[in-house]
C-alpha cells in the first residue's frame, strides 16, 4: 500500500471517527450489548486479550460487533461471522459507524431538501400572491390620483366660472345701480323743471261775468 493511499485512509477515517464520536470501551460496561469497530482504521484481532496472542484475522471498519467481555486493553466480541476474537477496545466505539449511519443522514438531508423545496415553493406562492396584491394596490392607487387629478381641474373650472359669473353679477348690479340712479336724477330733474317753470308760466285772468 503506498503512502498515499495509507494518509488518504487515515485522513478519510479521522474525518469519519469525528463525525461518529467515537467512545472508548470501560471494563464497566455490560457484556452482550453491540458496539462498532472504529471508522479510523482496519482493527486487526487476536485469539487473546494481549498483544502476545498471535493475529487471528482482521474486522473491517464500522462494522457491528457483539461486545462479550473486557480484559484489561481488549474486549472479547462476536463477529458478524459468529467468530470470537479479542479486539483493542479503544478500537470500538459505542457509537453507530459513519458507514451505518450514513444512508440515515443521506435520507435525512434529502427530507431536509425535500422540506425545504416545499417552504420554498409556499413561500414563493405567498411572494407572489403579495406581488399581485400589490400591483392591485398601486393600479387602484394610480386610479385615485388621475381620479383626484381630474377633480382638482374640475374644481378649478368650476372656481374660475363662479368668478366670471360673480363678476358679470357684480357688473350687472352696477349697471342696475346706476340706471336707477340716471331714472331717479332724470325724475328729480324733471319735477325741479316742472316747479321751476310753472310758476312763470302766464295765468289766464278770468272774464268778469256781465249783467244786463
Amino acid at each position: 500500500m503506498t503512502t498515499h493511499h495509507i494518509t488518504s485512509r487515515l485522513g478519510l477515517g479521522l474525518l469519519l471517527g469525528l463525525l461518529a464520536l467515537p467512545l472508548s470501551a470501560q471494563e464497566d460496561q455490560q457484556a452482550g450489548d453491540t458496539v462498532w469497530v472504529s471508522d479510523a482504521l482496519t482493527t486487526y484481532v487476536r485469539s487473546g486479550p494481549t498483544d502476545g496472542y498471535r493475529i487471528v484475522g482482521t474486522l473491517t471498519a464500522g462494522e457491528p460487533v457483539e461486545r462479550l467481555e473486557t480484559s484489561g486493553d481488549y474486549t472479547r466480541v462476536r463477529g458478524p461471522g459468529g467468530d470470537v476474537v479479542w479486539v483493542p477496545s479503544g478500537q470500538l466505539q459505542e457509537a453507530p459507524s459513519a458507514q451505518v449511519r450514513l444512508p440515515e443522514l443521506q435520507q435525512r438531508v434529502a427530507e431536509l431538501e425535500a422540506e425545504l423545496e416545499g417552504i420554498n415553493a409556499t413561500w414563493e406562492e405567498r411572494i407572489a400572491t403579495l406581488r399581485e396584491t400589490l400591483e392591485v394596490r398601486d393600479a387602484r392607487i394610480a386610479e385615485l390620483e388621475a381620479r383626484n387629478h381630474e377633480l382638482d381641474g374640475e374644481a378649478t373650472s368650476s372656481r374660475e366660472a363662479v368668478r366670471d359669473l360673480q363678476a358679470r353679477l357684480d357688473t350687472r348690479e352696477e349697471d342696475l345701480l346706476l340706471r336707477y340712479f340716471m331714472y331717479g336724477g332724470g325724475v328729480a330733474g324733471a319735477g325741479l323743471l316742472v316747479g321751476l317753470v310753472i310758476p312763470h308760466l302766464p295765468r289766464r285772468r278770468r272774464k268778469r261775468d256781465r249783467w244786463f
